[in-house]
């Protein structure tokens, strides 16, 4: 899930081994008992951003994200895998946590997500209410107004 943002071809930002590097961080986070969410590489050649979300189910603490940062900077710099000067920011997901495999809508069930879907369902393609339920294959989002969706995940383009 190593993503890399959309510059014009003259910015283009590339590292020196993508999947080396995800699976570099995949390795120290998940020593240290922690869920790897998301890594991003943003900005520009002359002011680059690496952004890498980790959670637990306890939450994430300060110390987490501070041992998770130290280790994988040492070890980028060592690999040589971010070429040149680069900001490294080691977070949790947050609030607005970004809902993509399975295993995001299982923990979400009971908390309050918004979604938005490829096509209509039920005449709606923007959903805001509790996540009730999750079989794997669909989602019960309840609205204010007390309405139950059914809404196949497949048909899910955003979730938060």
């Amino acid at each position: 899930m190593l993503a890399l943002a959309s510059l014009p071809a003259k910015e283009c930002i590339t590292l020196v081994d993508p999947d080396r590097t995800k699976a570099l961080i995949q390795e120290i986070v998940a020593a240290e008992g922690l869920e790897l969410v998301d890594v991003e590489l943003k900005g520009g050649l002359n002011h680059r951003i690496l952004r890498i979300y980790i959670d637990k189910t306890a939450g994430i603490t300060h110390t987490d994200c501070q041992r998770v940062s130290e280790q994988v900077g040492t070890e980028l710099d060592v690999e040589g895998l971010v070429p040149g000067a680069y900001t490294l920011e080691v977070s949790s997901p947050g609030l607005t946590r970004k809902l993509s495999v399975a295993r995001d809508f299982e923990r979400s069930c009971g908390r309050f997500v918004k979604l938005q879907t490829k096509e209509p369902v039920g005449g709606l393609r923007s959903f805001r209410g509790v996540l009730t339920e999750f079989d794997g294959q669909q989602l019960t989002v309840v609205q204010k107004n007390g309405k139950a969706t059914r809404i196949p995940l497949l048909v899910v383009s955003k979730a938060n």
